[in-house]
C-alpha cells in the first residue's frame, strides 16, 4: 500500500523527465551536435546524481508553503500535478513541473483549511519572473564572451565545432545534475513529511530517508527522458529560434547556471558568510529559464529571429498550469476523502507539536528501504552493461564506416 501511494510521485517524475529535458539537451539535440540516445544517457546519469547528492535544498521551501501531513493527500497533490504537465507535454507545451506542484500543495492548503505561508509562496512566485531574466542576462554574456573567445583565438571552424561538441556534452552533464538538484523537490518533495524510511547502507553509502525517495524519483525522472523527451527537445530547441552551434552552448550553460544557483546551500551559506543575503532555496521553472536563455539570444541577434507564436502558446501553459494544477488537486481531495475514504490530511496549526506530525508520517519503511536498495543495485548493473553495449556497437559503426570509406578510395582508385 505503501508503494502504491508513491506512483503518483513517480508518475510526476516521469512527466518532469519527458518534458525538462528539452531544457539540458533541447538545444544541443536540435541543432544536431548531440544524439538523441546518447544525450538521454548522460542526462539520465547525472538527474539521478544530483536528486540524491544535492535535492534536500529546495524541498524545505515546498514543505514551508503547505507541509501535506498525509500520505493519501501526497498521493492526490502529486497526482494532480503529474497529469497536469503530462496533459500539457502532450500538446507538446513546456508545461513547468514547478507551478504544477505549487498549484497542487496550494490546493491542499485550501482543501484542509491550512494557511499559505505568504513568505515562501513570493520567494518562489518571484523566481518566476527572476529565473528567465537571470538566464537571459547569463545566456547574453556568455554568447558575448564566447564570440570574443572564436575570433582572438583564431581556431579553425572544424576544430571549434569539435569543442563545441564536447562542450555541450559537459555542461549538459552539468545541466542534468542541476536539474536532479532543484527540481527533485517538485517529485518528491510532498512526501518526505509523510515518509519515515529506514536509513539504507549499501557498499559504505548511506542514504537517509529522504534520499531514497530522491533516489526513486530520479530513477522516474530518467525513465521519462528516455522514453518520452524528444518530442519536447525538438519543439524547446528548434521551434523557438534558430540556434547555432555556440548559441546553443551557452543556452544549456546559462540555464544549468540558474538551477544551480538556486540549489546550491553552499554558495547561499558563502553569501551570508561575506555579509550578503543567503539565496533562497527554491524550485526553479527549469521551462521558464530555458525560454528565458533562448529569448536573450534571440533578442540580441535581432527580434525577428524569435518564433513569437511558440513562446505565445508556452506563457499560456505557464498561465494554465498553477491554476489547473491547483483546481485538479482541490476536486481530487474532495473526491479522494469523501468518496473512497482515504485520509489525505488534517489542518496544519503552526507550533503544532512536533511528535504530533511525526506520529502522522509512515515509520515503517523497511520494505520501501529494501526496495530502493536493489533497484540501486539493478541500476548499477542494468547501467554497466547499457554501457559497455552502446560501447560496442558504437566501435561496431565506426569501424564498418572505416571500412566502407577505405573500398571507396580503392575503388575510386
Amino acid at each position: 500500500m505503501v508503494l502504491f501511494f508513491l506512483i503518483s510521485g513517480l508518475f510526476l517524475g516521469w512527466s518532469l523527465g519527458a518534458n525538462n529535458a528539452s531544457n539540458v539537451f533541447g538545444s544541443a539535440v536540435a541543432s544536431r551536435l548531440v544524439k538523441f540516445r546518447t544525450a538521454a544517457i548522460i542526462a539520465s546519469i547525472f538527474v539521478i546524481l544530483g536528486a540524491v547528492v544535492q535535492g534536500s535544498g529546495a524541498s524545505q521551501t515546498l514543505g514551508k508553503l503547505g507541509a501535506v501531513n498525509a500520505v493519501g493527500g501526497s498521493f492526490t497533490v502529486a497526482l494532480a500535478a503529474a497529469v497536469t504537465v503530462y496533459v500539457l507535454t502532450k500538446f507538446a507545451l513546456p508545461a513547468s513541473a514547478t507551478q504544477a506542484i505549487v498549484g497542487a500543495i496550494i490546493g491542499w492548503n485550501f482543501f484542509t483549511g491550512s494557511s499559505t505561508d505568504s513568505r515562501a509562496l513570493e520567494q518562489i512566485v518571484i523566481t518566476w519572473i527572476t529565473g528567465p531574466v537571470l538566464g537571459a542576462v547569463f545566456a547574453v554574456l556568455l554568447y558575448i564572451l564566447l564570440k570574443r573567445i572564436k575570433i582572438s583565438s583564431h581556431i579553425h571552424l572544424i576544430r571549434f565545432e569539435s569543442y563545441i561538441k564536447t562542450g555541450l556534452i559537459v555542461v549538459g552533464a552539468f545541466g542534468a545534475y542541476s536539474l536532479g538538484a532543484n527540481n527533485i523537490a517538485n517529485v518528491m518533495g510532498v512526501f518526505v513529511p509523510a515518509f519515515s524510511l529506514h536509513d539504507l547502507h549499501i557498499w559504505g553509502i548511506t542514504l537517509s530517508s529522504g534520499q531514497q525517495l530522491f533516489m526513486l524519483g530520479g530513477l522516474a525522472i530518467a525513465t521519462g527522458i528516455i522514453t518520452y523527451s524528444r518530442k519536447v527537445m525538438e519543439t524547446v530547441g528548434e521551434n523557438i529560434v534558430e540556434l547555432s552551434s555556440e548559441a546553443a552552448l551557452v543556452v544549456v550553460l546559462a540555464q544549468a547556471l540558474v538551477l544551480f544557483i538556486f540549489s546550491s546551500t553552499s554558495l547561499s551559506r558563502f553569501f551570508v558568510s561575506i555579509g550578503l543575503p543567503p539565496i533562497p532555496m527554491v524550485p526553479v521553472s527549469s521551462s521558464q529559464v530555458i525560454v528565458g536563455c533562448i529569448l536573450g539570444i534571440g533578442l540580441y541577434n535581432g527580434v525577428h529571429n524569435i518564433n513569437f507564436r511558440i513562446l505565445g502558446e508556452i506563457g499560456i501553459g505557464w498561465v494554465a498550469t498553477p491554476v489547473s494544477s491547483g483546481l485538479l488537486s482541490f476536486f481530487s481531495l474532495f473526491f479522494m476523502k469523501n468518496i473512497f475514504g482515504v485520509d489525505v490530511g488534517t489542518k496544519n496549526v503552526p507550533g503544532m507539536d512536533e511528535t504530533l506530525a511525526q506520529m502522522q508520517s509512515i515509520t515503517n519503511g523497511a520494505q520501501v528501504s529494501g526496495i530502493v536498495k536493489y533497484l540501486l543495485i539493478g541500476l548499477i548493473i542494468s547501467g554497466t552493461i547499457t554501457f559497455i553495449i552502446y560501447i560496442a556497437l558504437d566501435r561496431k559503426k565506426k569501424l564498418s564506416l572505416g571500412r566502407s570509406e577505405e573500398k571507396f578510395w580503392k575503388n575510386l582508385k
